[in-house]
């Protein structure tokens, strides 16, 4: 076990039970809207509710007291220690352990960005809100999926620099007792609420992938490292399978606001799931903490070298998101951020309007959800194909392969995608490739932007991958939110499928295989972060 490393225990624990207590305050009002199927729109606020954000807020302060190691911002200098996965270690069960356990992480971060595809159509019919399935409505519910993915933009950005500062294991604490608190997202009488709560939302789960592949660089043998990413990544296509399912199950008997509250539950659980994930080894070299850091490296066959022994490229900048953009990787970001962009406009084009676009066209609450997760059911094999592919053929060839697949299958929907609803069957198998598809394109993405890149902007590079998709989907919400009709299946469709297929020659001519990166060494004996 990594064993749960506080800076201050119980700080951590006092705000924990203070934001865990403050979500609790808010379910009297919920259950007391039974009798009208959960409708709490333009409700006032009692005492209880109050109270209860009082202490979700103070809880959130005290958190965070109790996650900062003293003299965070005072580390010994980067480059004086790496740490790498020896390259002759076997998968061990701490491996095998980490990545079950990981892979759980990722499920309960990812499912809440994809959530809001899920109850836009409950929270418009609530709010009287414009919508596809009502485009007389005033406020556009698209403000919601904007303020989400604003915050998962800033969170991809945040995370990956507060990762390196005060470590991977407090990051992800924090961001669980941020799912914690945003919970109340499902008792918020006014639209407005709705939003504020959907922005702290998207802080929290911006940065899971970012901080998780960086951790998994250090700890998993160089040969497997890979595959294992892409595995772990592709779990965003799980989470979709989790969160249309609870749709379906869930939403028809008690309201789109319990897909909110499920927040409670699994960030709790995210919190107990930290004891498992062991900290980062170079991150407790730089605070003092030496004997920790032999421990989990003994524990995972990894080693720590000087930076004379490893260092083969000069660094004369600080690190930082400029970084990325200078000589020798400048070509290799523009064509990380190229797919990026790609992903994000089908995952928050496509996949965020798909539940709301499956109703107008005929199909119910229940029966679109259920297709959702049966066509997200039948495209699950794709991950384990996508991390084969990638762990034993070529990493470059595997992204350009399944982005021409997805952009194929897209193309497919932006010309056919209105009547493919009179089918189920051909919907069923044409929907997988997007929903499935695109979540492994983003796995291998992730984890090809954590190898390419030296440790030293590792976080960073692996942050911006995630930010830029992110980015896309802000680009298409904002679009919505300034006036623009709501978008049908064979719009949001194509505007997909054109900067993915767009994004090929990019691949083509700036990526790289990760063991020739322009770092000049082998992605398992990087530079320092």
């Amino acid at each position: 076990m990594g064993g749960v490393a506080l800076a201050r225990p119980l700080y951590f624990w006092l705000g924990t039970l203070a934001t865990v207590a403050g979500v609790v305050l808010h379910l009297p009002m919920y259950l007391h809207g039974a009798e009208m199927h959960y409708k709490l729109a333009g409700m006032p606020m009692d005492l209880p509710m109050t109270i209860g954000m009082v202490l979700i807020v103070a809880g959130l302060v005290v958190t965070a007291y109790g996650l900062v190691p003293p003299g965070a911002f005072k580390a010994k200098p980067a480059g004086e220690v790496r740490v790498r996965a020896l390259d002759d270690a076997r998968m061990r069960p701490a491996h095998i352990g980490l990545i079950v356990v990981m892979s759980v992480a990722v499920v309960i971060d990812a499912m809440k960005p994809i959530t809001l595809g899920f109850v836009a159509p409950g929270m418009a019919k609530e709010y009287g809100l414009k919508s596809a399935l009502n485009p007389g409505g005033e406020l556009p519910v698209a403000l919601l999926p904007l303020a989400g993915l604003t915050g998962t933009v800033l969170g991809s950005l945040l995370w990956g620099w507060m990762g390196d500062k005060i470590g991977r294991k407090p990051s992800i604490l924090f961001a669980g007792v941020l799912f914690i608190g945003t919970a109340i997202c499902g008792v918020m009488p006014d639209f407005e609420w709705n939003l504020a709560m959907c922005l702290a939302m998207g802080l929290g789960a911006g940065g899971m992938l970012p901080i998780t592949f960086s951790l998994l660089a250090e700890t998993i043998p160089p040969r497997h490292k890979g595959w294992v990413m892409v595995l772990i990544g592709g779990n965003l296509a799980v989470a979709y399978l989790a969160a249309s399912w609870l749709s379906a199950t869930l939403v028809p008997e008690y309201s789109w606001r319990v897909l909110w509250l499920a927040g409670l539950p699994t960030g709790v659980f995210l919190i107990l799931l930290n004891r498992f994930i062991p900290e980062s080894p170079r991150f407790l070299f730089a605070h003092g903490r030496d004997d920790e850091a032999r421990a989990i490296m003994t524990r995972y066959g990894a080693a720590a070298v000087s930076a004379e022994e490893v260092e083969r490229v000069a660094d004369e900048h600080d690190g930082g998101y400029s970084r990325l953009f200078r000589r020798p990787f400048t070509g290799l970001t523009v064509a990380v951020v190229i797919l990026g962009l790609s992903i994000g406009l089908v995952t928050y084009g496509f996949q965020l309007w798909i539940p709301s676009n499956l109703q107008r066209l005929g199909l119910d609450q229940q029966t679109a959800d259920r297709a959702l997760r049966d066509s997200t059911l039948l495209g699950l094999p794709l991950i384990f194909i996508s991390a084969a592919m990638y762990g034993m053929w070529s990493a470059k060839k595997t992204i350009i392969t399944l982005s021409a697949l997805v952009g194929a299958a897209l193309l497919v929907l932006s010309f056919s995608g209105e009547t493919l609803a009179q089918d189920r069957t051909w919907l069923y198998v044409v929907l997988a490739g997007p929903i499935v598809g695109t979540a492994a394109i983003a796995a291998v993405l992730a984890a090809y932007s954590s190898e390419i890149y030296p440790t030293r902007v590792r976080s960073r590079g692996s942050g911006l991958s995630a930010g830029v998709g992110k980015f896309g989907g802000v680009a298409v919400t904002g679009v919505l939110v300034a006036g623009a009709a709501a978008p049908s299946i064979g719009t949001t469709a194509l505007l997909g499928a054109v900067p993915l297929v767009l994004a090929v020659p990019a691949v083509l001519a700036f990526g790289v295989e990760p063991a020739q990166s322009p770092a000049g060494e082998p992605a398992e004996l990087p530079a320092a972060t």
